[in-house]
């Protein structure tokens, strides 16, 4: 399967390459992710640390007497210890969710490249309808000029020769014509029919009887296509702006998925052509099932919480401690007693005395409440259960989209082959019924009515060109754009 073909980062600016670079650097949305993602990485170092140990430290108010001594303070320091594999379990829980903070930044990621491709594709098509509208208007003018010279010409019906002409040159003034009718055209025409109508008027106050009455009908005729003409010309006026704002709503926010000014400049291209695609299904699911960030994500989920059911196992089972005592002991005073004295021998000190005392301990924990134990081994082990049937239901889900997709992509391709071959046939439709007009064996409505077909196919072969490459990158989605990571 062919995917979408993406350009180096940066490679030219103002390209589609460069718009998504500064995408991935710049969206707020995607910054947060990566530094969820960056946030936790630092649980790994913390989940495989010991317990803090633990100092206790006490003094008497008064010297305890004791054999040998009197006791003046104890010291206790303890480090416990889990038992053995919890912290490399506890590790392994979190290197887990911490990649499934990393998948679920490529999800985000992977979102905004779809809206940008999304975005960019509807800008390419409205340029192009406006190019489109704009070049429509040109030929409706040269229709216009046609009809005047149709018009203003003092024989109608001789008028085989006639073939699309140059833009004619409006006069610089213009006598005001009779009757409502050309006072109208004056207003909407401008010079040049206000030209003709003149031309026209003398034509006919220099003929009289029954010829002055036909050249009357005829000029009637005329003035009717070239207000008919100026009507579309007005209609696509209103076309070219309406697009233009349009144009103007749809880069403000394809700079909001940039985190842009809104009015920052935006070059989009005159053209754009169908993306090269090959589609194979059982490719395209093998490559979702490996790449795709949310199957990454609901996976790193369910081997976590595999992790943190052999660390509540292990969490089961005794921590042991080791520890020391210091006791701090100053020598006892000598005491005399009547029997010591009447024998005139006084007491003796002991080696012992004031001798401080070192004394090393082990502490065991005795997990003796089994069923709180239980209890999270079990919880661990339904939530485990729990992320492989999500995962089975969202890979479901991924492949009931990835052939929906396929379907509007095929559907979109049909389109693109039939506005294209409409067009065709309507541009030459267009070149031979002015023909026929010129030499007036059609009238304008065939012409009118082929001009509006021929605007039509244009603007639906654009619509479905860009909602095709949107399929691309929707599939392309689906699979995950690694391929912008591998070039980075």
């Amino acid at each position: 399967m062919t995917m979408i073909s993406i350009p180096t980062w940066g490679q030219t600016a103002d390209s589609l390459s460069h718009y998504l670079e500064i995408a991935a650097r710049n969206n707020p949305g995607v910054k947060s992710d990566f530094l969820a993602y960056k946030a936790s990485l630092q649980k790994i170092p913390q989940a495989g640390a010991y317990e803090d140990p633990e100092l206790e430290i006490g003094f008497f108010l008064q010297p305890m007497d004791i054999i040998d001594g009197r006791q003046v303070a104890e010291f206790k320091l303890m480090q416990m210890f889990p038992w053995f594999g919890t912290k490399k379990a506890a590790q392994t829980e979190a290197t887990h969710m911490a990649r499934m903070s990393f998948e679920k930044f490529r999800e985000t990621r992977d979102n905004l490249f779809l809206s940008v491709y999304t975005q960019w594709f509807i800008l390419c098509s409205l340029q192009q309808k406006l190019i489109n509208n704009n070049e429509n208007k040109k030929l409706l003018t040269q229709l216009e000029e046609l009809a005047l010279r149709k018009f203003s010409s003092p024989s109608s019906g001789s008028s085989s020769g006639y073939t699309l002409p140059a833009p004619v040159q409006a006069a610089s003034t213009a006598s005001t014509s009779t009757g409502g009718g050309m006072s109208s055209m004056s207003s909407m025409g401008g010079g040049a029919t206000t030209q003709a109508a003149t031309q026209s008027s003398s034509g006919m106050s220099s003929m009289g009887g029954a010829g002055g009455g036909s050249m009357s009908g005829s000029s009637s005729s005329g003035m009717s296509d070239v207000l008919r003409i100026q009507m579309e010309i007005t209609e696509l006026d209103n076309n070219i702006e309406s697009l233009q704002s349009e144009i103007k709503a749809e880069k403000a926010k394809f700079n909001t998925l940039l985190n842009r000014s809104a009015d920052s400049e935006i070059n989009i291209p005159d053209s754009f052509d169908q993306i090269p695609f090959l589609f194979d299904g059982t490719s395209a699911m093998d490559k979702i099932t490996d790449q795709n960030p949310m199957l990454g994500m609901i996976n790193e989920e369910g081997l976590a919480y595999k992790a943190k059911a052999e660390m509540d196992k292990k969490m089961s089972y005794p921590m042991f401690g080791i520890g020391l005592q210091y006791m701090l002991i100053n020598k006892s005073l000598p005491t005399e007693t009547p029997m010591s004295m009447d024998m005139g021998a006084s007491n003796t000190m002991s080696s012992m005395n004031g001798k401080d005392m070192i004394m090393p301990m082990v502490s065991v924990s005795i997990p003796i409440y089994r069923n709180k134990y239980k209890a999270q081994q079990k919880e661990s082990k339904f939530w485990w259960q729990a992320s492989r049937e999500k995962y089975t239901n969202t890979l479901n889900t991924l492949e009931a989209e990835l052939y929906k997709t396929k379907h509007q992509l095929d559907d979109a391709s049909r389109k693109i082959a039939l506005y294209k071959k409409q067009s065709n046939l309507a541009q030459t439709t267009y070149n031979l019924v002015v023909q026929e007009f010129i030499s007036g064996k059609s009238d304008l409505t065939n012409v009118i009515q082929v001009q509006r077909q021929l605007l039509d196919y244009q603007l639906k072969g654009a619509e479905a060109i860009a909602n095709y490459n949107t399929m691309v990158a929707a599939i392309q989605k689906l699979i995950s754009f690694k391929d912008i990571e591998e070039q980075k």
